[in-house]
């Protein structure tokens, strides 16, 4: 079912509406279901230790030499407060090509790529100001699996990582 994979899965484009169908890269992160905009998706690898930097942010692991790409590592278990992190088989870094930036993100698998139409796909749910949500842009459901959807570009460029050349260009 869930192993870790090294080929390409899909190259950089630009960005869709999500709430308007398309296709998804779903992921493992303890026992949930997330989703990614497949064209956010670079390739799949295997998980190998990265780099540690000093100073950085605990969900920040370090950094690889992709090809000659240094690619900062952030661990989704660590930023979303999931537990401690255990890496295994299982656990697969999937590399992302964001505003121009190659990001890995450590996750505890990958499952498919699933197509959501519309009517798949619900608003994200509005909370109080206990937690940000901002990143969350829906829900989608196929069968009976629900897919937190994520807008990784947010994510990604949010105040606290400042990983997207966006963020980091002042």
């Amino acid at each position: 079912m869930t192993q870790p994979a090294t080929d390409t899965v899909g190259a950089a484009a630009p960005a869709t509406a999500a709430l308007h169908g398309s296709e998804f890269l779903s992921f493992i992160l303890g026992k949930e279901d997330y989703g990614v905009e497949i064209l956010k998706v670079q390739e799949i690898r295997g998980y190998e230790e990265p780099t540690h930097i000093a100073n950085s942010p605990a969900f920040i692991k370090g950094v690889v030499n992709l090809r000659g790409i240094i690619v900062p590592i952030v661990d989704m278990r660590i930023k979303f407060n999931l537990g401690e992190a255990t890496y295994d088989q299982f656990t697969v870094v999937i590399i992302l090509n964001i505003s121009g930036r190659v990001v890995g993100m450590v996750v505890d698998g990958v499952s498919d790529v699933i197509t959501l139409s519309a009517e798949q796909m619900k608003p994200a749910p509005g909370f109080s100001g206990t937690f940000d949500t901002e990143y969350i842009t829906g829900l989608g459901t196929v069968e009976d699996r629900m897919l937190i959807l994520v807008d990784i570009e947010k994510l990604m460029g949010g105040a606290d990582m400042a990983l997207t050349e966006q963020m980091m260009v002042q």
